[in-house]
């Protein structure tokens, strides 16, 4: 078994989330080659073949320019596997790749099984086994979902070269709407899920973040329900973030929320669900009701 690992490369930097790669195919198990659209001064120390192709002959981003690279190593390599990050680069050129291959597509995927991969569905609360139905396969996996592992070793560096222009021209990188609070620099989080009950017991919640002398943070079902800002979403459609205490309260653990803030050091959950998922990540699980819970943790706090 071998699988091709798809690096990103943005404004002169490696991605971290490239490191999650390998912690997949360590997973995965067998050989595997690396790609990246890059530099060769931002490399990892991976074993195996490396196929660099520059940055500035190709563009950071030119979905044409970069299909045809991965061809170019997939031609070489005849990998079974051929493996994106589910982030704005993984999606759009996955699905290109496995058209031009006529490969089965495996997105965000979260877990692996015997002969399979774990996906979230039913907006994240379940997961489902997809086999595919292709001898390769073009997979995505969730950020997040599989630890990030630094390798060590020495790569062969073997170069690629692109013909043409593709048809589409990059023009650069869009700033983030600024936000009303920057959860990546709090050292204590207190974050509010849909087990708050509704959007007039969120000050609760509140009143807890402030006497833990933190900031208050949201999944994203009570962000789309309108009970708080988007700017306090913590996932991977809102913040990740990395405190030294991450408080859960009324949330059960879908996967975009854990990659946003399993990176923690202390995470104490409060579900009155003993096997909801933030169970299995949390330092400490509260089976309580929050709303009872967090008002009595709150008064003991303010003494």
């Amino acid at each position: 078994m071998k699988a091709l690992l798809i690096g990103e490369y943005r404004q002169g930097k490696l991605l971290d989330s490239t490191f999650e790669l390998f912690g997949f195919a360590a997973q995965l198990g067998g050989e595997t080659a690396f790609l990246l659209v890059g530099d060769e001064t931002r490399l990892p120390a991976c074993d195996g073949p490396l196929y660099l192709a520059e940055a500035a002959e190709c563009g950071e981003y030119n979905p044409d320019l970069h299909k045809q690279l991965i061809l170019q190593a997939v031609a070489r390599e005849n990998p079974d596997f051929i493996v994106f990050v589910h982030s704005s680069y993984g999606w759009d050129l996955a699905p290109r790749v496995a058209a031009r291959l006529k490969a089965a597509q495996v997105s965000e995927v979260i877990g692996l099984t015997d002969g399979g991969f774990e996906v979230g569905c039913c907006n994240a609360k379940m997961r489902r086994t997809v086999k595919p139905s292709t001898a390769r396969a073009v997979l995505t996996i969730q950020a997040g979902a599989f630890p990030a592992r630094q390798p060590n070793g020495t790569p062969r560096i073997q170069r690629l070269a692109a013909t043409g222009n593709g048809g589409l021209e990059f023009v650069g990188y869009e700033p983030a709407e600024a936000k009303d609070v920057d959860l990546t620099r709090a050292e204590v989080i207190v974050s509010a899920g849909r087990g708050v009950g509704k959007k007039e017991n969120v000050p609760v919640i509140a009143a807890l973040a402030r006497a833990l002398g933190g900031e208050l943070g949201a999944s994203r079902p009570v962000v789309d329900a309108g009970w708080i800002e988007h700017s306090h979403q913590v996932g991977t459609t809102g913040q990740t973030v990395s405190p030294r205490l991450y408080v859960a309260c009324g949330i059960s653990g879908a996967i975009q929320h854990l990659a946003g803030m399993k990176k923690s050091d202390f995470i104490v959950a409060i579900n009155k669900d003993k096997d909801a998922p933030i169970g299995e990540i949390a330092d400490v699980l509260v089976v309580a009701d929050v709303m009872q819970f967090v008002p009595a943790l709150t008064a003991r706090l303010q003494r």
